[in-house]
């Protein structure tokens, strides 16, 4: 079992998606050979949607996820603290998990599987070796910080061994770049000094020594790419954009990394042919959350997001973000109103495709409402997990089997930095805007851009549904709406 993870990646940006620009034939493939959900859902923020991943619980409980802020593993590469001192302090602002909390690649562990991750961090925004043995992980390598993984050519990564020095990646900063696009911007992004090995062609030599490693065993494999998260920074311009003259020369780099990540995706297929063990690999491809602007310039389209060309602000409500308005040539949330953070169509619908031969027919489509904290009990299902779980999910396994689809959501729910939202199983949508105490009723099927608030139309579905928002967030509807202030916990 293999899970692919993209990293901001708008559904837009897809070619069976209508993406006109980035041609993503790989994806596209697994695609035509596998199954493609219409309505499958994420978190509209990375820490959140990957807790929500592992755990198999919606992010509006009462009890949020702990979710440690970003930094402290920059302090190693400063000489402040050595790498086992920057764990000590991680690991003491976190509370004890639970020993009934079950995580994604704990239960393919306990079914039988050897578990590996390579990429970007799996829980908040400064994880810890401890937390990553806890999850379920026998092999892992890649970042324990958020704000290192912002940077592509890290001077040291993380393994279940401990820290690896990467040797010719010399600056703290991961090589971050600065947005928005500006000419000391782009001198700054290709000096090369200190940038000799790129992180995603590590995680992929990595990737790939493990299926040769393990081809004769179980596996589960889960691959969070830092594509094509920003800020913009890439070893090279793809061919397909060099002389492609709608696009600026930022817009040509932030195409390559989505174009680098289709590849990616068709290097995992080719080697799993390569192996011999195609036929009897499952794998899944999906995204963290909704798309973000990294090719900003002044002129073309702004950042933050929320700032239109003529200086208008995007404000979720009055105004909401479209790609027209905004100057997004790639139309990277695919006419969606929103971006990430927002609980707006561009911040919460996902793709996601499953590839499984001889069990999902090529081509297949599903309408079944998926939200990500149901795949730990999907995982479950598949790999004959002997455990218990609690899980706010439900397994979809039935829907990739061809046997009975199973009990499906009849509403799911998902917090934001705006409030939270509730999408139910037949395509109404109620999202919040709780600052000015609004609530927008919204009917997906005729209206997928989220132009018609239906609120004073349908009084009783409103409240009907507000009920249903309220109870999933514990009495209170600010359990949903998340802040870095208040969702985050300092690690200093």
């Amino acid at each position: 079992i293999i899970l692919i993870y993209a990293d901001d990646l708008g559904i837009g940006l897809l070619g069976h998606e209508g993406q006109e620009i980035i041609k993503t034939p790989n994806i596209d493939k697994l695609a035509a050979e596998g199954l493609r959900f219409k309505n499958a859902y994420s978190s509209m923020l990375c820490a959140p949607a990957r807790a929500t991943l592992l755990t198999g619980l919606h992010d509006c409980h009462a009890r949020s996820f702990e979710i440690t802020s970003a930094g402290i593993y920059k302090k190693i590469g400063t000489g402040e603290l050595s790498s086992e001192e920057v764990e000590s302090v991680v690991n003491d602002h976190l509370s004890p998990v639970p020993a009934d909390q079950v995580f994604l690649a704990q239960v393919a562990k306990e079914a039988g599987y050897v578990t590996a991750q390579y990429g970007k961090l799996e829980w908040g925004f400064a994880a810890s070796r401890a937390q990553m043995k806890r999850h379920g992980w026998d092999h892992y390598f890649g970042y324990l910080d958020h704000v290192r993984a912002h940077g592509f050519y890290p001077p040291y990564l993380f393994g279940e061994e401990g820290m690896a020095s990467i040797d010719g990646n010399t600056l703290n900063d991961c090589g971050k770049s600065r947005e928005p696009e500006t000419e000391a911007a782009y001198l700054e992004r290709w000096d090369m000094r200190g940038k000799d090995s790129y992180s995603q062609d590590i995680f992929m030599d990595s990737i790939l020594a493990f299926l040769d490693a393990h081809k004769d065993q179980p596996f589960f494999l889960y691959f969070p790419t830092q594509l094509p998260h920003g800020p913009v920074a890439v070893p090279r311009v793809h061919p397909d954009f060099e002389d492609d003259e709608r696009l600026t020369q930022i817009e040509k780099e932030y195409a390559s990394m989505v174009k680098l990540l289709d590849e990616h995706v068709g290097m995992i297929m080719q080697e799993l042919k390569r192996l011999e063990i195609d036929d009897h690999t499952l794998l899944i491809f999906t995204s963290d959350n909704g798309h973000e602007i990294y090719s900003a310039q002044d002129g073309r389209v702004q950042k933050p997001y929320t700032h239109m060309a003529n200086g208008q602000i995007f404000d979720d409500l009055v105004l909401k973000y479209y790609s027209e308005e905004a100057g997004d040539v790639f139309n990277g949330n695919g006419g969606r109103a929103g971006m990430k953070r927002s609980n707006l169509q561009g911040g919460l619908q996902v793709p996601l495709i499953v590839r499984w031969p001889g069990k999902i027919t090529p081509g297949s489509v599903s309408t079944r409402l998926v939200a990500s904290y149901d795949f730990l009990s999907t995982l479950a299902d598949i790999v004959s997990y002997p455990g218990e779980l609690s899980s706010d999910g439900l397994s979809f396994y039935g829907e990739l089997s061809g046997e009975n689809p199973g009990e499906e959501h009849d509403y799911i729910v998902f917090s934001s930095f705006r409030g939270p939202a509730l999408i139910t199983r037949d395509g109404w949508k109620l999202r919040s805007y709780l600052e000015q105490d609004v609530f927008e009723l919204y009917y997906l099927p005729d209206d997928f851009r989220e132009e018609l608030n239906l609120a004073e139309s349908y009084p009783e579905r409103l409240s009907e549904l507000k009920e249903k928002l309220l109870l999933a967030c514990e009495g209170d509807y600010r359990h949903g709406h998340y802040s870095h202030g208040k969702s985050q916990i300092p690690v200093e």
